[in-house]
Formats: structure tokens, C-alpha cells, sequence
């Protein structure tokens, strides 16, 4: 979340929400309006042309009317300039006139000035769109921070089966909400410290949010606000400096991650130990070679020890606590348990993910 205090400002004052627009070309718009006209334009040559009886022309001694007048009556009467020189006369031309060819002069009129009512109109499905999005957000994840590591967490969430359309970005930068856009995913422009700018992206709602600005003060306020608007939310939270992570979870966060020291030790392997650096990247990359993952107990898994399981298990959650592979507490799994496990990130023939073809799972009753 950037720092620049006009941008901070703003966010203040608006809180607005905004939702990704599809992206279409302006020629896409062009053509369409440009066939709209013509197809008012041909329409109304031909009732008219089909009706020419009804017309007479006050140019032409004999005042009939041919496609060429039919042309014309169209062309001067949808532009509304109407020099009256060919006019209907019959009873049904002019209730052709009145029912028809009017509304069909109204449309070519709102064509005419198209620009502005299309951003007339675009305000107003805005506002249609996002009170529609209302009403269907919940259980969702709020990113507070769009920055590098915002737009990873984002990523993450959607390789592994989170729909876009159930993530909000708060963030105040004009450039994160662009990013935002271009990454199909709402936004709300605003001070993410503020509580109203949180109601609006439906913290009270969502099931988890994840803390990313670039200030260890604004990720602190903002998991205190978050938890205050929603006690059982799951807070996810990253601080730059070690030394704020017990504040951080004394504010209510469940998980802290500190980046500037992952980082560090990350490069201290790679430098003392190149090959374990690669491991490790290879592990927080997804998609290619190893994944953590977390996954449920299977039914012929339960009483089995960790160790003996095709997955390597790293580690076990029970009763929301996390005991290492090797604990005694768990020595046998047991109903409930989930599991940590390295595996591959794509299934290999020799090498099957458990959990991924419809087996029983040891939480179902």
C-alpha cells in the first residue's frame, strides 16, 4: 500500500468501491453504434418506401414519392431538420409516422449524442453493478495491499481454486487499482485503517484477509480494525521487522510473516548452501516441480503413523494445532487430522497426490 499522502487522503474521503470493467475496443463501440444508425436509417427508408402512397411530394408536380424521396424524407426527418416538402398525408403514414418513425427518430438522436449518455449510462450500471455485488459478496478474502506481495498472495489463492470474484483489494493507489482491474478483481479505493472503508469491502463477511501494506503502524491498525469488524475472520499479516510480530498478533492476526527476515534466510541458505536455496524457491513456487500443500486425513489413512503415507508429511494439524511429523502426540493419525505434505506440484504417474480421486476422507461422518 503506498505511502503518498495525497493518495492516503483520497482513500480517506472515498472508501469507493470499484469493479473491473470488461475490456472491450473502442472500434468494438464504434461499429456498433455505426450499425445501429444505419439499421434505423434502412428501416425507415423501407416503411416509408412501402407506404409511399401515403406521401406526397410538394416538389414534384405529380407528388409521387420514389426510394430516392423515401431516402431523403428519412434522412431530414430523423435529423430532425423536417423542410416539409414531402409530407404524409393518408391516415395510416401518419400513424406510421407518429408510433414508428418518431421513437425511431428519438433512438438515432440518442446515437447522435451517444458520449454523453454513455457515461450517463456507465455511472448508473456502476452503481447497478456494485450494489448487485453487494448483495452476493460474502465468505470472501480481503487483500488489504496490492504491492508485490499482495498481487503474489492474489496469485497463490487463485492457483489453488479461489474465484476472482470472490476477492476485494483495498488499497488507496491509483496504480493498485489499475493493477486490480487488469487482474479482474474488485477494489475499493481507501485507507484500509479506516473503518468504513472496511465495511465496504465486507470485512464483516469475509471468512479470511490478508494484511500487506508496507508499514508495520498501518498493519497493525488495520488487524485491529479488521478484528474488531470481524471476530472470527482468519488474519493472515506481514511484517518488515521481526520485532513487531508479537504486536501483531496481539492485535488479532492468526499468522504473522515476517518478509525481511524470510528473505534474509533465504538468501543465507542459498549462499552457504546453493542447492538448498533452490529447494527452497522451488517449494514457494507454484505450479512446477514441489508444493506444500495441506490436505485431509484419508480413511485408510487413520492409524497409520506419518511417516508411512505416500505423501511426505511435514507436519499434522490437530485440534488447530501443529505438531511436527516426528511428535509422539502424533504418532498415529487419527480422525480429523490434516495433514502438511510435500508433493509434487502436478501428479506424475509414479508419483500419485492422495486426496484427488474421490477417496473417502477421514473428517466425512
Amino acid at each position: 500500500m503506498p505511502d503518498d499522502p495525497s493518495d492516503l487522503m483520497a482513500g480517506r474521503a472515498s472508501g469507493k468501491v470499484s469493479l473491473p470493467e470488461p475490456v472491450r475496443s473502442p472500434w468494438y463501440a464504434l461499429t456498433r453504434r455505426l450499425l445501429a444508425a444505419v439499421i434505423i436509417l434502412v428501416g425507415t427508408v423501407v416503411i416509408v418506401y412501402a407506404d409511399r402512397s401515403g406521401y406526397r411530394d410538394g416538389n414534384d408536380p405529380t407528388g409521387v414519392v420514389d426510394l430516392a424521396d423515401a431516402i431523403y424524407y428519412t434522412t431530414v426527418t430523423l435529423s430532425t431538420t423536417g423542410y416539409g416538402d414531402i409530407a404524409p398525408v393518408s391516415e395510416r403514414a401518419r400513424l406510421v409516422n407518429a408510433f414508428v418513425i418518431t421513437p425511431a427518430r428519438i433512438g438515432f438522436l440518442v446515437l447522435l449524442i451517444g458520449t454523453t449518455l454513455e457515461v450517463l449510462a456507465s455511472q448508473g450500471r456502476e452503481l447497478f453493478r456494485v450494489a448487485r455485488w453487494r448483495k452476493t459478496m460474502g465468505h470472501h478474502v480481503v487483500i488489504i495491499g496490492y504491492g508485490t506481495k499482495g498481487r503474489s498472495a492474489v496469485e497463490t489463492l487463485v492457483n489453488n481454486g479461489q474465484d476472482r470474484d470472490g476477492i476485494v483489494v483495498v488499497d488507496p493507489s491509483k496504480i493498485a487499482l489499475e493493477d486490480a482491474h487488469s487482474d479482474g478483481l474488485a477494489v475499493v479505493t481507501g485507507d484500509a485503517t479506516r473503518r468504513e472503508v472496511l465495511r465496504r469491502a465486507g470485512v464483516a463477511e469475509a471468512d479470511q484477509v490478508i494484511i500487506t501494506t508496507n508499514r508495520d503502524d498501518s498493519n497493525v491498525l488495520a488487524t485491529l480494525t479488521v478484528r474488531q469488524l470481524n471476530p472470527d475472520a482468519w488474519i493472515v499479516a506481514a511484517v518488515r521487522e521481526q520485532e513487531n510480530a508479537p504486536l501483531m498478533k496481539q492485535s488479532g492476526a492468526n499468522s504473522v510473516i515476517t518478509s525481511s527476515d524470510a528473505v534474509g534466510r533465504l538468501l543465507g541458505l542459498s549462499s552457504m548452501s546453493p542447492m538448498l536455496g533452490s529447494v527452497m524457491e522451488d517449494l514457494l513456487t507454484y505450479g512446477e516441480g514441489l508444493e506444500v500443500a495441506e490436505r485431509d486425513l484419508l480413511v485408510n489413512e487413520v492409524g497409520q503413523q506419518p511417516q508411512a503415507l505416500p505423501d511426505q508429511v511435514i507436519a499434522v494439524v490437530r485440534d488447530e494445532k501443529v505438531y511436527r511429523y516426528f511428535d509422539p502426540v502424533v504418532t498415529q493419525l487419527a480422525r480429523g487430522d490434516r495433514l502438511i505434505v510435500v508433493r509434487p506440484a502436478r501428479e506424475l504417474p509414479w508419483a500419485p497426490r492422495p486426496g484427488t480421486h474421490d477417496e473417502d476422507f477421514a473428517s466425512d461422518d
